[in-house]
C-alpha cells in the first residue's frame, strides 16, 4: 500500500522508489504483484509518466486509510510500551518543503502525549544559536554551515530555481546560470534564513553582484513581491509549486557548483536513547520525505 500511494502521488517510478526507500525494480515488482493479485491494472505506464487507472483510483482511498490505521497502531503500541515524559523544545524554518513539521508534531504528540512540546519558527542560523545556548533541543534547519559538534540527520536536498515574471527577459529560457543574473534586483529572505546564506555564497564565489531590494521573513510575502514585479528571487524548488507562484516562471539554475538546499534535523540531545529529542528524531526518520514536484 505504501508503494501504491507513493506511485500514485509521484506519477513516476524513480521518484516513487526514492520516496518509499526501495529500488525501482523492487517497487515495480511489488506493483505488478498487487495487480496480479487483484486481477486488474492499477496504473497506465507511458515512457514519461505513470497514471492510475480507474481501478487504481478506486483503491487509493482505501490504501491511504490502511496506512493511517497502521501508523495509528504503531503509535498506540509505542505509547503503551514506552511511555516518554518530559519537555521538548523544537524549532524549524518556515516552509522547509522536504519535511511536514506540523504533521510530525501532531504524530509525536499522539505517540508521546506525556511530553510537553514547545515550538518556535525562525531562521536556521537563529535556531543553531538557540540550540548551542541550550534553548532548543531539536532544530530543523536548511543549512550545512556551523553544525560542528551537533548531531545531524540529513532529511533531503533539492535544487534552487529562479522565480521571475513571464515578461522578464530571462523568462523565456529553459534554465539560467548565476552569471546571467549580474546586477538584477532581488527579493530574498533575512540573513538568518538558510537560503540567504546559500545565495550570498553562490553569487560571491562567482564574482556576481546582485542588489537585494527587499528582505522578508515570510515565503508568501516574497512571492507577492516577485509577482508585483519588485524583483526576482532564487528559492528552493518546492516554493515554486505554491499556488501564490502560479503566475511566475521557475527556471532551474545550472552550471558547476550550483548550490543545493539541504534540510537537516540537528540536536544536542539526540544521542540520549530515552530522551524526547531522540524519539522525535526516530519518528522523523521513519516518515517519508516530502519530495517536490519537478519543474
Amino acid at each position: 500500500m505504501e508503494y501504491l500511494v507513493a506511485l500514485a502521488d509521484e506519477r513516476h517510478f524513480t521518484r516513487a522508489a526514492e520516496l518509499a526507500g526501495i529500488s525501482q525494480s523492487g517497487l515495480s515488482a511489488a506493483i505488478r504483484g498487487l495487480e496480479e493479485e487483484l486481477g486488474t491494472s492499477l496504473f497506465v505506464r507511458t515512457t514519461r509518466r505513470v497514471e492510475p487507472t480507474e481501478a487504481g483510483f478506486a483503491l487509493l482511498p482505501f490504501a491511504r486509510a490502511m496506512l493511517e490505521q497502521a501508523a495509528n497502531a504503531r503509535d498506540a503500541v509505542v505509547q503503551a510500551s514506552r511511555a516518554v515524559s518530559g519537555s521538548l523544545r523544537i524549532g524549524a524554518e518556515q516552509c522547509l518543503g522536504l519535511v511536514d513539521i506540523a504533521g510530525l508534531l501532531d504524530r509525536f504528540h499522539r505517540r508521546h502525549p506525556q511530553v510537553e512540546t514547545h515550538f518556535i519558527q525562525t531562521g536556521s542560523h537563529d535556531q543553531l544559536s538557540l540550540l548551542r545556548a541550550g534553548e532548543l533541543d531539536v532544530a530543523f534547519v536548511a543549512t550545512d554551515k556551523h553544525l560542528t559538534g551537533l548531531r545531524r540527520n540529513e532529511i533531503g536536498r533539492e535544487s534552487l530555481v529562479l522565480l521571475t515574471l513571464p515578461e522578464h527577459p530571462l523568462a523565456g529560457k529553459s534554465s539560467v546560470r548565476i552569471e546571467a543574473l549580474e546586477d538584477e534586483d532581488f527579493i530574498d529572505f533575512g540573513p538568518s534564513w538558510g537560503v540567504r546564506t546559500l545565495n550570498e555564497t553562490a553569487f560571491a564565489s562567482r564574482g556576481v553582484h546582485r542588489r537585494v531590494r527587499s528582505s522578508v521573513n515570510d515565503v508568501h510575502t516574497l512571492l507577492d513581491l516577485v509577482v508585483r514585479g519588485l524583483g526576482i528571487a532564487v528559492v528552493p524548488r518546492h516554493v515554486a509549486a505554491k499556488p501564490q507562484a502560479g503566475r511566475l516562471r521557475a527556471l532551474p539554475l545550472t552550471g558547476p557548483g550550483t548550490p543545493e538546499w539541504i534540510v537537516s534535523a540537528v540536536s544536542t540531545h539526540g544521542d540520549q536513547p530515552d530522551s524526547p529529542a531522540a524519539h522525535l528524531l526516530a519518528l522523523q526518520a521513519e516518515t517519508p520525505v516530502c519530495l517536490p514536484e519537478p519543474i
